[in-house]
């Protein structure tokens, strides 16, 4: 079982790590001619990380019914 410390400076990993992909993104759009199908794939990344985020958030929150 994880300790709370490890879950959040897991959580700290896979937000800057969202924020890259935000930012790479961003960069990636900017560009003359964006590589749509990069793109795709760095937003499904992003979307997974998301998915992992939340799941982290939610193991943090103590169980009321325990």
């Amino acid at each position: 079982m994880e300790t709370e410390s490890q879950i959040r400076a897991q959580l700290a990993e896979l937000e800057a790590e969202h924020r890259a992909l935000d930012s790479a993104i961003h960069a990636m759009h900017e560009q003359a001619s964006p590589d749509l199908f990069a793109i795709q794939r760095l937003k499904k990344r992003k979307l997974q990380l998301k998915d992992v985020i939340q799941r982290l958030h939610s193991r943090l929150i103590p169980d009321l019914n325990a």
